[in-house]
């Protein structure tokens, strides 16, 4: 299942900042970085003679050898390591969305559970 994981739009000022950080901690993971191959990118359509592309999405494929759950529990120890975080956004190809505030960062394994729970 693929997911892209997005900074919330109130906490946009720094999100290539917090996506970069959460890129480096998953490669970290080796589990993530074999089997989910993590990916920096951006949503945005290019503008012709444009510096560069903001990076406003990290992508990973979750499957057996890193799955929802260790997705939940490795964002929830990045969260933890942060002085500030912004919501992320997690979303399915399919657009199931699930949004993770400051608030439910202890839940993190528990909401990216659900992601797999809903596509069944």
């Amino acid at each position: 299942m693929k997911v892209a994981i997005g900074v919330d739009q109130k906490d946009a000022a720094g999100a290539e900042q917090y996506l970069r950080s959460l890129y480096e901690w998953l490669l970290a993971d080796a589990a993530c970085r074999r089997h989910a191959r993590p990916e920096l990118g951006s949503c945005t359509v290019e503008v012709p003679g444009a510096q560069g592309e903001l990076i406003d999405v990290l992508s990973l494929v979750l499957g057996t050898g890193f799955n929802a759950a260790s997705l939940g529990v490795a964002i929830a120890a990045w969260r933890r390591s942060r002085p500030q975080v912004p919501a992320l956004v997690i979303a399915r190809a399919d657009g199931t969305r699930i949004t993770m505030t400051e608030a439910a960062h202890e839940d993190a394994g528990h909401l990216l559970a659900a992601l797999e729970r809903e596509q069944a």
